[in-house]
């Protein structure tokens, strides 16, 4: 499937997605408002129906569908261009083509009425507010420094957190925020800084080079940072006109035709696995070949001008169809989703209110008693699920924290073979000069940085995989509780009002399920930021941040640290004891290893002991997290229903309850939420069809 759109079309769709977004956001304003004004309203007439927990979601929802934005993260390697696409792409020549990228320096752009950059920073120092030419001059190095500090293993500017530039662009005030991150030949901490911000985005733009196709570093990134985690990622093959500039006679067609053969093949032969949606190929509609340059000149003299031959059409097509068909969809349906959970609630409570307002007091408390045992059913519900998430707990942070170990103790047994592809490309007699040594050790530190980061790299898709298996286990669970908890609400209803609560027309089983159960199965989001495609994510719930913030960023940094100074100190030391000219290369290459590996199996043991608690608690704190939330929002469901029935009663003990009043007051509510929330109904079937 492609599609091919100008960028006007794509900031016009955009523009239609926000405004559907502040539409729902409105609609969900308003039912809270609505919600809330009852509330108050029903402490002088039956009392309150228990409603605090759908005022806080709609006002969440509705707060961050206001505030959203497509997120997009891009990532590149040094001297690919990216800042000429991003230019391209906004239309506007804001960013520097000799910003060197190695400054670690995340940027956010975003849309802003002024012109200005505030930087922030992570020591406690107070934001920086500055125009963009202080910015440039303040906050970019060239590029020998940066390569004498990612040598040094030293940041440039290590108390800076990232920086926001604002700037009042078509493309941004439309609803789109780009994440710019530093370049991926930068030390293993800088990309791992980077990663943190991998699953808060929506789509990642990965900008690649047409002269310099799939780089040794480009594929360890892909292959550590990017594979089998669920994102979604374009693949922006850039300066794609140089392969013509690059040919002997560049008007022999056949001669370019060949050209372009070869390097597509190199291309799809390294980016195929990571363009796979249900085990089927997207490729054509994830890999795009650019020119932006020629994009960004045409842009520049015509905001309108016709990007056709540039390879931006088809990639705007591609990227307008997936957040306007598929985020935006999703975003909405979620809405919608709490919207009729609302509905269904304040109606069935509605639908409980009305028959009790003929009860005198003690006809009342008979009622109210006689639920109890229900009322103990769904407490034991909610024990149920949470003692089967904390057996899941327990048996998964102690088989991946086992599995670490193991992980860990086995290194040594494929490190020979596993190592070659990383040893240092430089004569190793080398060594054995004292100038040439310091190059030679920095040499050999990093490649054993790149081989303990990628073989825990490896390691961590294997977790990742296993929990969300252990997620989406959940998730079915919560819906089998959930199933089970509604057929004891319905009874407490039954028996309250002598009658079986209907269900509203075109209800769905989905429809059905308790909040609670919704949140659980991931059916809607109060989260602004993690899209990623993982079980749980749409709920607001990422355990995989948990485990990056827990794991990655902290455990293997240290473990790399520690690692590489702990073994390599002793190796340098083996290796100076060769003596010039004792061995040839080859046999200096073995003894490297031999040594290397000698080094490895001594601190792999304090390793694996040292590293199983914090990978421990790192499981252990994801599934501790969702049963916090999961059993906050049985307990609030039952309290509010516990508190709907006792307001009513301490009501009905203070004065006389005006029914006929009472009554008329409780249908307007019934119908204002129903009018609301069929509101948003009407606006979320308009845009399928608009984007259909």
């Amino acid at each position: 499937m492609s599609y091919q759109i100008e960028s006007n079309k794509f900031i016009n769709d955009l523009d239609k997605v926000a405004k559907v977004r502040g539409a729902i956001a409105d609609s969900l304003a308003e039912i809270a408002a609505t919600l809330t004004r009852s509330e108050t309203e029903s402490d002088t007439k039956s009392g309150r129906l228990g409603l605090e927990r759908e005022i806080d979601d709609l006002t969440k929802a509705s707060k961050n569908l206001s505030q959203g934005v497509f997120r997009l993260l891009v990532l590149g390697d040094m001297k690919r261009g990216k800042s000429t696409f991003l230019n391209a792409l906004i239309g506007e020549n804001l960013l520097p083509s000799d910003v060197n990228p190695c400054t670690a320096l995340l940027t956010v752009l975003r849309y802003g009425s002024e012109k200005k950059v505030t930087v922030y920073f992570n020591d406690n120092t107070a934001p920086e507010t500055i125009d963009f030419k202080s910015f440039k001059q303040g906050y970019t190095i060239d590029p020998a420094e940066a390569k004498r500090l990612e040598a040094e293993k030293k940041q440039a500017f290590p108390n800076v957190d990232y920086a926001v530039v604002e700037y009042p662009l078509p493309l941004l005030q439309k609803g789109v925020e780009i994440v710019d991150s530093p370049g991926l030949n930068d030390t293993e901490a800088r990309n791992e800084l980077s990663l943190g911000y991998i699953n808060n985005c929506h789509a990642i733009l990965f900008v690649l080079r047409a002269s310099q196709p799939c780089t040794l570093g480009e594929r360890r990134y892909l292959e550590n940072y990017i594979k089998d985690r669920g994102l979604t990622v374009f693949f922006l093959i850039n300066a794609w006109d140089q392969v013509k500039e690059s040919l002997i006679d560049p008007d022999d067609a056949e001669e370019l035709a060949a050209a372009e053969g070869r390097l597509r093949r190199v291309f799809h032969a390294n980016l195929a696995e990571y363009c796979q949606l249900e085990k089927q190929s997207i490729y054509d509609e994830r890999v795009f070949e650019l020119s932006s340059i020629q994009a960004l000149r045409r842009r520049i003299k015509n905001p309108d001008a016709s990007l056709e031959g540039t390879g931006f059409s088809p990639f705007l097509g591609a990227l307008n169809t997936f957040l306007t068909k598929e985020r935006a969809i999703t975003e909405f349906r979620q809405a919608r989703t709490l919207a009729r959970q609302t509905n269904s609630y304040v109606r069935e409570a509605i639908q409980r209110r009305i028959p009790l307002l003929n009860e005198n007091v003690q006809a009342l408390k008979e009622k109210i008693s006689s639920v109890e045992p229900e009322f103990e059913q769904l407490n034991q519900i909610r024990d149920r699920f949470q003692n089967e998430i904390r057996t899941m707990r327990d048996q998964k942070a102690s088989s991946i924290a086992n599995s670490f170990r193991d992980y860990i103790l086995g290194l040594g047994d494929t490190f020979e073979t596993d190592f070659l592809r990383y040893q240092p490309d430089l004569r190793f007699l080398d060594f054995l000069s004292a100038g040439k040594r310091s190059a030679f050790e920095q040499q050999l530190a990093k490649a054993f940085e790149q081989y303990v980061t990628d073989k825990l790299a490896a390691w961590t898709r294997s977790v990742e995989k296993e929990m969300d298996a252990a997620f989406l286990q959940l998730s079915m669970s919560a819906s089998k509780y959930g199933t089970d908890y509604t057929n004891v609400t319905d009874k407490i209803s039954e028996k309250l009002t002598g009658q079986k609560v209907k269900a509203a027309i075109g209800s769905t089983t989905e429809d059905k399920s308790p909040a609670w159960a919704k949140w659980a199965m991931g059916l809607f989001s109060l989260a602004r930021g993690n899209l990623a495609g993982v079980a749980m994510a749409g709920a607001g719930f990422d355990w995989q941040n948990i485990l990056l913030n827990l794991i990655t960023v902290a455990g293997i940094g240290a473990l790399i640290t520690a690692a590489t100074g702990m073994v390599l100190g002793p190796v340098g030391l083996v290796m100076l004891g060769l003596g010039v000219g004792v061995f040839q290369a080859d046999q200096a290459r073995k003894e490297l290893v031999k040594a290397t590996k000698k080094e490895l199996v001594k601190y792999l043991p304090e390793v694996a002991q040292q590293q199983w608690q914090p990978v421990y608690n790192a499981i252990k704190e994801c599934f501790e997290t969702y049963d916090r939330e999961v059993s906050e929002r049985v307990n609030d469901d039952i309290q509010s229903r516990k508190a709907e029935l006792d307001n009513l009663l301490k009501q009905k003990e203070a004065y006389e309850i005006n029914r006929e009043a009472e009554l008329a007051r409780l249908k307007t509510l019934e119908a204002t939420v129903a009018s609301e929330s069929q509101d948003i109904e009407t606006v979320y079937q308009e845009f399928l069809v608009a984007v259909s």
